[in-house]
C-alpha cells in the first residue's frame, strides 16, 4: 500500500494559508476520487477540498481550527500500489477546489504591524526547523521583515499544530509581546546613547503607523458583548490596512440621471421579456465607468513598492451585501469587452450567487476598480474605502428627484430632474486631484449624455 499526502491546494490570488473548519471524513473512512474530504476557510472564501485519489484516510495532519499553508500536507490517504516515498504530485498544489461558501471581502492582505521601542536584533537567516518547530515560508518572511532573529522567533508562543507559529502569532507578538519585552527592560536601556540610536534601522515611509492602545470601554449591566464573526474580523483588518496604506482623497460630482431613468423605465419590461434579465442602474453605471477608464487608464493601476502596475484588463468589482449583513466584492472580468447586456447578465449572476454563497475564489479576485452602490440603502452619497491593491473606488448614491436649473435656447428654466451623487475615493500617492476629479466628471458626462433611443 502507498501513502498519498493530501495537499492544501491553491485557493486564490494572494492566499497563503487556510483554517480547517470541519473534517468531512474520519480516520478509517474510505474516500472516492474527487470526493470532498475537508472544509477550509481562507480570507476570501470557504471551500471544500476534494481528494484526487481513491483510498482510505489514515491520518489527519491539521486538526479543526488549525492553520495550514498552501502547498503543505493536511492528511494522509492510503492508496493501492507500492510506496514510492513521495506521495503528492506537484500539480495537486495548483488545483483550485470548488468552494462551498463565499466568506469574505475580496483582496484581504496581511498588514505588517510595525513596532518596537527597542531596536530589533539582526534577523539573519531563519531556519526552516528550529527549537523542535517547523517555520512556514510566510512566518520566516514576516520574521525577516520585522527584524525578528532566530532566537527571538523560537521564544514566540505558537498556536498552530504542534506549537507551530502562525502569522496571527507573529502579529500578536508584534502588537503586544515586543512592547511588553521593552517595558521589562532596565530603565538605563530605555535611553540609548546617540551611537546606539544610530544603529536602529529607520522605519520605511510606507510602513503602517504603529497601533495605539484602544481606549478603555465601560461596559454597563445592560450592555451586550457580541464577538465579531470571522468575516467581520477580516473586513475590519482589510479596511484598517487600506486606510493605513493609501492616503484617501474623495471627489464628488452630481450627475443628472434623467435620461437614464426615463430610458430604463421605458425598456425594462421589454428588456426582461427579450433577454430574461432585469436591468438595474448598476450595469449602466458600470458601463460608464468602463468608458471613463478607457479615457483615463491611469485610474486602472496598482502600486507595487515604487512601481506602478498599469493593468491591461478592466475588471470591475461590485460590492454586494450578503444575508449576514457583511459585504463581498465579486468581479466582472474584462468588462470592457462586454456589451450592456453582457454586463447586466454578469452583474445579476454574480449578485445572485453572492447572496446564495456560491461564488468561486477566482470570481472575487483580480479586480482593478470597484463600484459600490450606496443608493441601494437610500444613501445619497458616501466616502468609500479603497479595495486594496486597487487605487480607486466609486460610490453611486440614491437617485433623487429635485429642482434644477436647465439651460435652453429660450433661456434658463427650473425643472424636476433625477439627480445622483458620485463619490470617487482615490489613492493620492498616484492619483492627483486633477485626474481623480476629471475621471468622476467623465463618468457623469457619459451618464448625462445617455441615448434615449438606444436599442436593447
Amino acid at each position: 500500500m502507498a501513502q498519498f499526502e493530501l495537499i492544501l491546494p491553491k485557493m486564490g490570488e494572494s492566499v497563503a494559508e487556510a483554517t480547517v473548519t470541519n473534517w468531512l471524513k474520519n480516520v478509517g473512512d474510505v474516500i472516492d476520487a474527487e470526493e470532498s474530504v475537508v472544509e477550509v476557510a481562507t480570507d476570501k472564501v470557504d471551500s471544500e477540498v476534494p481528494s484526487p485519489v481513491s483510498g482510505t484516510l489514515v491520518k489527519i495532519l491539521v486538526d479543526v481550527n488549525g492553520v495550514a499553508e498552501v502547498g503543505s500536507p493536511i492528511a494522509i490517504i492510503e492508496v493501492e500500489g507500492e510506496d514510492s516515498g513521495s506521495t503528492a504530485p506537484a500539480a495537486a498544489s495548483e488545483s483550485i477546489p470548488e468552494p462551498a461558501v463565499a466568506a469574505a471581502e475580496i483582496e484581504v492582505q496581511v498588514a505588517a504591524v510595525a513596532a518596537t521601542v527597542s531596536a530589533p536584533e539582526p534577523s539573519g537567516p531563519i531556519s526552516k526547523n528550529s527549537n523542535g518547530r517547523f517555520y512556514s515560508p510566510l512566518v520566516r518572511s514576516m520574521a525577516k521583515e520585522e527584524g525578528i532573529g532566530q532566537s527571538e522567533l523560537d521564544q514566540i508562543p505558537g498556536s498552530g499544530k504542534e506549537g507551530r507559529v502562525t502569522k496571527k502569532d507573529i502579529i500578536a507578538y508584534l502588537e503586544g509581546g515586543r512592547q511588553s519585552k521593552a517595558d521589562q527592560a532596565p530603565a538605563a536601556s530605555a535611553a540609548p546613547t546617540a551611537a546606539a540610536a544610530a544603529t536602529v534601522p529607520a522605519t520605511p515611509a510606507s510602513a503602517p503607523t504603529p497601533k495605539t492602545a484602544a481606549p478603555a470601554i465601560n461596559v454597563g449591566s445592560g450592555d451586550e458583548i457580541i464577538e465579531m464573526d470571522r468575516m467581520r474580523k477580516l473586513i475590519a483588518d482589510h479596511m484598517v490596512n487600506s486606510v493605513q496604506t493609501s492616503p484617501h482623497v474623495t471627489s464628488f460630482v452630481e450627475a443628472d440621471m434623467t435620461k437614464v431613468v426615463l430610458w430604463r423605465n421605458r425598456v425594462k419590461g421589454e428588456f426582461q421579456k427579450k433577454h430574461g434579465e432585469k436591468i438595474t442602474f448598476t450595469p449602466i453605471i458600470m458601463e460608464a465607468i468602463v468608458k471613463a477608464i478607457q479615457d483615463f487608464p491611469m485610474i486602472n493601476v496598482s502600486i507595487d513598492g515604487t512601481n506602478i502596475i498599469k493593468h491591461g484588463n478592466i475588471n470591475v468589482g461590485m460590492a454586494a451585501a450578503l444575508p449576514s449583513g457583511n459585504l463581498i466584492v465579486p468581479v466582472v472580468k474584462n468588462a470592457d469587452q462586454l456589451s450592456l447586456l453582457g454586463i447586466t447578465k454578469a452583474v445579476n449572476d454574480l449578485a445572485n450567487r453572492a447572496r446564495n454563497n456560491q461564488l468561486k475564489p477566482d470570481e472575487i479576485s483580480g479586480g482593478t476598480y470597484t463600484l459600490t452602490n450606496v443608493g441601494t440603502f437610500g444613501n445619497v452619497m458616501g466616502t468609500p474605502i479603497i479595495n486594496q491593491p486597487q487605487v480607486a473606488i466609486m460610490a453611486a448614491g440614491a437617485i433623487v428627484k429635485k429642482p434644477a436649473v436647465i439651460e435652453t435656447p429660450e433661456g434658463d428654466m427650473i425643472a424636476v430632474r433625477h439627480k445622483m451623487f458620485l463619490s470617487h475615493s482615490y489613492d493620492h500617492r498616484v492619483v492627483d486631484g486633477a485626474l481623480g476629479g476629471m475621471f468622476v466628471k467623465r463618468v457623469a458626462e457619459y451618464l448625462e449624455s445617455w441615448d434615449l433611443d438606444r436599442e436593447i
